[in-house]
């Protein structure tokens, strides 16, 4: 696809409605430049002959996302970003441990300290919402909430942009998509998550809706089938609405799923040997990861993995004992599995969280809410290894410097995958919204 340089810096885009007529940025600006002589026409002149050099669409670095989401709020000072020559109440009390590039990772962070030198983590992570809802609002968008405008989740947009393959779902959410963020937004329903449904660690552990009903043989579908192309060809004729398009959408996937004997084998985390299996660690997180390499594997685009319980307003120390270890485990065994199958390079993992704990322990020996600071890892997917990026203050209160926010993190990995954050996409009334609002990538991370 053409594309082109706006001559008023305003990048390069791949949109060619942008050749006909100018975004609400660019009106903006040539208004305040008619004053010194430019006009609507000349600018569109310069823009149209600026066109004529652009250059071919750079090849993303990733091809797939592994967005794995600790809900509640993990502590910051507990895992990526220890204190250890802070007072006891900051730093609390289970140590550190030494990483295989020689920082210090929180004491119950050992397996994911030996795998360090794949992981970039961003000890300056920053916003301004202490509200779960607008935590993960603000995390799994990179957009701050809106009264106005309902933000469709990353996920959704990678669907939007680059669709499926290879008869998947592009956007997967395991087990389910537990958080109203996970969804699409301003955008056409048909965007939205498959759920698998069920926990991959259960006894007897099957996807719903991956094989017809018992009742409906081949010669039955196959006159649904028709059924619904005489239907779409009806309304093909007329406007259709978001709710039939989706619909349209969701049963021409659906087929293909259920059709497709190695697509529905990607979820068929049975087929995975002992081994690797109890590498993951037999318990929700460690299997959900291993589902989540096999999704990526197989096709999918964006898999969100969900694994909650992480609010600590009391007793940390004893709750981050009893959950961490099986995320260090199973977050570990997921960076070194996808680097020995030659999956690391191209697929972007994220550790995240809606926001960090207080730096300071309360009154009951747990941390409170505090988006001021908070770290997260990130791995693979073109992004350079073994590093820290930014810092916070001796007592992890707040940034000390590179301040980093949602808008950066989600302007990184839609680059990462060949997506322009700056790309405007029409909302419900026609109303222009870009992907990502005033976010830059994170250079040091590249």
């Amino acid at each position: 696809m053409s594309r082109y340089f706006d001559p008023l810096c305003v990048g390069w885009n791949d949109d060619p409605a942008h050749f006909a007529r100018p975004t609400r940025r660019e009106l903006i600006r040539v208004g305040f430049l008619s004053g010194v002589g430019l006009s609507l026409g000349r600018f569109l002149a310069l823009r149209s002959a600026a066109a004529q050099e652009s250059p071919q669409t750079p090849t993303p670095a990733a091809d797939a996302v592994i967005q794995i989401f600790l809900d509640g709020g993990m502590s910051h000072i507990d895992t990526f970003d220890p204190k250890p020559d802070a007072a006891i109440e900051i730093r609390g009390e289970l140590g550190v441990v030494k990483t295989a590039t020689g920082e210090h990772f929180g004491g119950l962070l050992k397996r994911t300290a030996g795998v360090a030198d794949k992981l970039s983590v961003i000890r300056s992570f920053t916003h301004t919402e202490a509200a779960h809802e607008r935590g993960q609002h603000s995390m799994l968008t990179g957009y701050k909430p809106s009264p106005a405008v309902e933000y469709p989740a990353m996920g959704a947009v990678v669907s939007h942009e680059l669709g499926p393959r290879r008869d998947l779902p592009c956007y997967v959410c395991v087990p389910s998509a537990s958080s109203p963020y996970h969804g699409t937004g301003y955008l056409s329903s048909a965007y939205g998550p498959f759920s698998l449904g069920a926990d991959p660690a259960s006894q007897g552990f099957t996807v719903r809706d991956l094989s017809s009903p018992a009742d409906v043989d081949e010669p039955r579908g196959a006159r649904r089938r028709s059924l619904l192309d005489a239907i779409n060809s009806h309304f093909r004729a007329t406007e259709r609405s978001d709710r039939l398009d989706a619909m349209d959408t969701f049963y021409q996937r659906a087929y293909s799923l259920v059709s497709s004997p190695a697509a529905r084998g990607a979820f068929d985390i049975n087929a995975e040997p002992a081994a690797v299996r109890d590498a993951y660690g037999r318990h929700e997180i460690g299997q959900r990861l291993l589902m989540a390499r096999r999704l990526v594997e197989a096709g999918v685009r964006f898999v969100t993995v969900m694994h909650g319980g992480w609010d600590h307003h009391k007793g940390i120390r004893d709750a981050m004992n009893g959950l961490m270890p099986p995320v260090d485990q199973a977050f570990a065994a997921l960076i070194a599995d996808l680097e020995q199958r030659g999956l690391l390079a191209r697929t972007l993992v994220v550790l995240s969280t809606e926001f960090g704990r207080t730096p300071r322990l309360n009154r009951d020996a747990g941390r409170d809410h505090w988006p001021k600071v908070f770290s997260i890892a990130m791995a693979g997917g073109g992004l350079k290894g073994g590093r820290i990026v930014g810092r916070s203050d001796p007592s992890g209160s707040e940034p000390a410097d590179s301040p980093i926010g949602p808008a950066d993190f989600a302007a990184t990995i839609f680059t990462q995958l060949g997506i322009d954050p700056e790309k405007e996409l029409l909302s419900p009334g026609n109303r222009p919204i870009e992907l990502v609002r005033q976010g830059r990538v994170i250079r040091a991370l590249l």
